[in-house]
């Protein structure tokens, strides 16, 4: 895998915020901002498989959740 650059435009505020938290976690802003990235992905991923579950036992148990609602 090659790394590809990719360039982001923050306000002062958010560029100052994303230095503070680097400064606090004693890693490089760049590293930062691209665990940021992968966390929001992940946490999209795992919203997904949450919401697919969910549909499949609101299917699966239509009717039972039907009876209980009443």
């Amino acid at each position: 895998m090659t790394d590809k650059t990719f360039l982001i435009r923050l306000s002062d505020e958010e560029r100052e915020a994303l230095r503070r938290q680097a400064a606090t976690e004693h890693r490089s802003m760049q590293e930062v901002a691209r665990l940021a990235v992968l966390d929001r992905i992940a946490l999209s991923e795992r919203r997904a498989e949450v919401n697919a579950t969910l549909d499949r036992v609101m299917a699966r148990d239509a009717e039972l959740l039907d009876r209980l609602s009443k």
